[in-house]
């Protein structure tokens, strides 16, 4: 078998490592019963609610923020969270643009680079907001990455932002789309569609990825609710506006 083209560089310490922080808890693994729901969102729906969010705010915004707002508020919407309490979302950002001055200069850097951002807002908030605020969140949240990220490489936080806390309230997302599934050729050509092979029962999860070809837009898979609040949360999302 061949070398790769570009030669993998490990150099595993240069990513930060600050002091340990003492271990919470222990995360709880509860058994929610979450039910499976799938749903096939346009390129043109997408589009056109960038477009409103960049006449409210004047500026972009992402179809991971589209989505990931859309889930995070149809499932507040579905379950009904007393209106006072707490609502998060969790998602893995890459922070290989935060650290440029230490990595290795040449392709090849093959160690993973990413932090937990997890987004908090009051449910009362992301019930009765418009689309176009919870994007809002979902963007304001990202924009903390870079402060955050460098508090924890300097050793300066209280709570590990790598320990999760698995609960109801809380909502994981995953973003498939630029993983490379589709690209690949494994034998008998590129795949109609990927899935996710199994769930965590204990994880409400939303998975971002692209329906089955030739359809164009972005598949939104979940496992987030269960069953009781099956029917509200497809109608919720299947409403944008």
């Amino acid at each position: 078998m061949g070398k790769p083209t570009i030669a993998p560089i490990w150099a595993r310490a240069l990513i930060p490592n600050p002091p340990k922080l003492p271990p919470g808890p222990p995360p709880s693994f509860q058994s929610f019963e979450f039910q499976h729901f799938t749903i096939d969102v346009t390129s043109d729906l997408i589009v056109h609610i960038k477009a409103e969010y960049f006449q409210a705010t004047g500026q972009y915004c992402s179809t991971f923020d589209v989505a990931v707002a859309k889930v995070w508020q149809a499932r507040a919407k579905a379950i009904k969270y007393n209106l006072e309490s707490e609502v998060h979302v969790c998602f893995f950002a890459n922070t290989r643009h935060l650290l440029t001055q230490v990595l290795p200069k040449d392709r090849g850097f093959y160690g993973n680079c990413f932090y937990p951002v997890t987004v908090t807002a009051i449910a009362g908030d992301v019930i009765t907001a418009g689309l176009i605020d919870v994007i809002r969140m979902i963007r304001d949240g990202k924009a903390r990455l870079p402060l955050e990220f460098s508090k924890w490489a300097a050793g300066d936080v209280k709570v590990d932002p790598y320990q999760l806390a698995f609960e109801h309230n809380v909502l994981f997302v995953s973003d498939w789309t630029r993983l490379g599934f589709f690209e690949v050729d494994y034998g008998w050509g590129a795949p109609n569609h990927i899935i996710p092979f199994t769930y965590a029962d204990y994880m409400a999860v939303a998975v971002l990825g692209a329906p089955p070809s030739p359809k164009k837009g972005t598949r939104i898979m979940t496992q987030c609710v269960e069953e009781k609040h099956l029917m509200d949360f497809k109608d919720q999302m299947k409403t944008f506006f």
